[in-house]
């Protein structure tokens, strides 16, 4: 970017501060209980930019039943911590890096890897230490297409990466399309209606090359095939980047540490009521307000708030909350599907035959094997995982030996599901996920960010693309989105103005 373009970004942002903070006797009173309902990466993220936006005096309540952290969790085996959730960080996701560096908490040790392709049969790619017998490797086999992927993927990404501007400048958006519009114009609604298959066949991509090199990497992000939606597929695509980081400790460690910096009181019980309500007031006039019901451990309670945000899903079978109050129109549950995965690690010894490698288990070196759409669907991916907290010296034990593999797969696997995959194995943990939505397009409609006057949605935003950035995104944009509308600060929302602006400075 040009120097006069970061001196206008700069002049823009200062402008933009410097109102905000000179206070006006007609700017009503900022809220004084906020209640957000989950405690995982986007009940974090809303806490901590809620906090940045309505200071130090309002309360904030995080209700969350289970532990924090949510879809972001770990499992111990073998005297270790591993990640049973989300496991790596691209290195373009903003704000999980301002996440950390705002707290202070460490990256996670790096650990070379390498990736192997597996067709139901044998390995069709193997990674070699050196980039260019991998390069040569992928030019015999695909030509230049995976080139091309690349380029394909950087130009969507640079215009995912427009967000970051429009928040850091206070815009905000009331809808998952006018956010996405905000970023890619037309060109990202397109992708949301039609899958990443029907997508890159039209940009010439050969239908081989969709099923040997895509369609393994949208397997390993969600669990679904190359006919998920484009966007979702795209970004599910950088999954072939280098780059990638976790945190030190494990990634939920990012919520706690969000949920103690934005001082917010987490209480630990399931809410089970949401209710609009209006009473009068001491000067005569009505007020209005939240009502929230909760059940935990010791009983049942209930608590009143200006403002609610969900961090949850609120499709059939992932909540039982109910809405009082609230227009039949807007009122969940919402249609649509979660797609479940088993997330299982094994600590054991894996059978390198049953992947076709006919040499020594000594001498496979591979640590994330990718699969390809098969009939016998037994794995979307494996993956040699390493502790949470890598201790000094630690090397990645070999095949041949006892280790740590995640299995994620569409079905709990039985003793003879494990027994073909591993020669032994002496401990194995099971997590049923519904982790992301079914992805498969046309998608007709997407939840609202604003499911009532003050009472805000931050899962709606996991039905474009589901990642831990895109939560935080959707957190941002949700605090952003009740700053204005409290104080009634309409010129930053639904408005895609901003590089018109820029260029007025230069």
């Amino acid at each position: 970017m040009k120097v006069e373009t970061w001196r206008a970004l700069f002049l823009l942002g200062l402008c933009y501060n410097i109102r905000r903070s000179l206070a006006s006797p007609d700017i009503p009173e900022p809220p004084t209980n906020i209640a957000v309902v989950g405690g995982g990466i986007s009940g974090a993220a809303v806490a901590f930019f809620l906090r940045q936006e309505f200071g130090a005096a309002v309360k904030i309540d995080v209700f969350e039943p289970g532990d924090v952290g949510g879809r972001l969790a770990t499992v111990k085996i073998a005297d270790q911590e591993y990640e049973t959730g989300g496991m790596a960080i691209h290195p373009l996701n903003l704000h999980m890096k301002h996440f950390v560096d705002k707290l202070g908490i460490p990256t996670r040790q790096d650990v070379p890897s390498k990736k192997a392709i597996f067709d139901g049969g044998e390995l069709t790619f193997e990674e070699s230490d050196w980039f260019i017998v991998n390069f040569l490797r992928m030019l015999w086999r695909y030509g230049l297409n995976y080139l091309f992927m690349q380029m394909w993927v950087e130009s969507v990404m640079d215009k995912f990466m427009r967000i970051y501007q429009y928040q850091q400048y206070g815009y905000s958006f009331t809808s998952v399309e006018k956010l996405l519009h905000a970023m890619g114009g037309d060109d990202f609604l397109s992708l949301m209606n039609r899958t990443l298959e029907e997508t890159m066949r039209a940009e010439g991509f050969p239908q081989i090359f969709l099923n040997h090199v895509a369609a393994p990497l949208t397997r390993l992000t969600y669990g679904q095939s190359v006919r998920i939606n484009g966007l979702a597929g795209a970004l599910s695509l950088t999954g072939a980047d280098s780059g990638h980081w976790a945190v030190d400790g494990g990634n939920k460690r990012v919520c706690s540490g969000l949920l103690y910096h934005s001082k917010s009181e987490v209480i630990q019980a399931t809410v089970t009521n949401v209710a609009f309500k209006v009473r009068p007031s001491k000067k005569g006039l009505s007020t209005s307000f939240y009502e929230v019901n909760y059940q935990g451990k010791t009983g049942s309670g209930h608590g009143t708030y200006d403002m609610v945000f969900i961090a949850t899903p609120l499709h059939q079978g992932k909540s039982d909350i109910a809405f009082s109050g609230l227009p039949p129109t807007t009122a969940p549950p919402f249609p649509g599907i979660y797609h479940r995965v088993f997330s299982v690690l094994v600590h054991g010894v894996l059978n390198t035959s049953y992947l076709g490698v006919g040499g020594p288990a000594s001498e496979f070196t591979a640590s994330e094997i990718l699969t390809v759409d098969s009939q016998d669907d037994l794995l979307y991916s494996l993956t040699s995982v390493d502790p949470v907290r890598i201790p000094p010296g630690y090397r990645r034990p070999p095949a041949s030996g006892a280790k740590v593999w995640k299995v994620v797969s569409p079905r709990a696997l039985s003793r003879d599901d494990l027994a073909r995959v591993f020669l032994s194995w002496d401990s194995v943990s099971q997590t049923p996920w519904l982790a992301y939505p079914s992805y498969r397009p046309p998608r007709r409609q997407i939840p609202p960010f604003i499911l009532h006057r003050r009472l805000y949605y931050l899962s709606a935003a996991e039905w474009a693309a589901s990642s831990m950035e895109m939560s935080a995104i959707s957190a941002r944009n949700a605090a952003l989105l009740a700053h204005h509308r409290w104080y009634e600060q309409t010129g930053r929302i639904d408005q895609e103005d901003l590089h018109v602006r820029l260029r007025g400075e230069l």
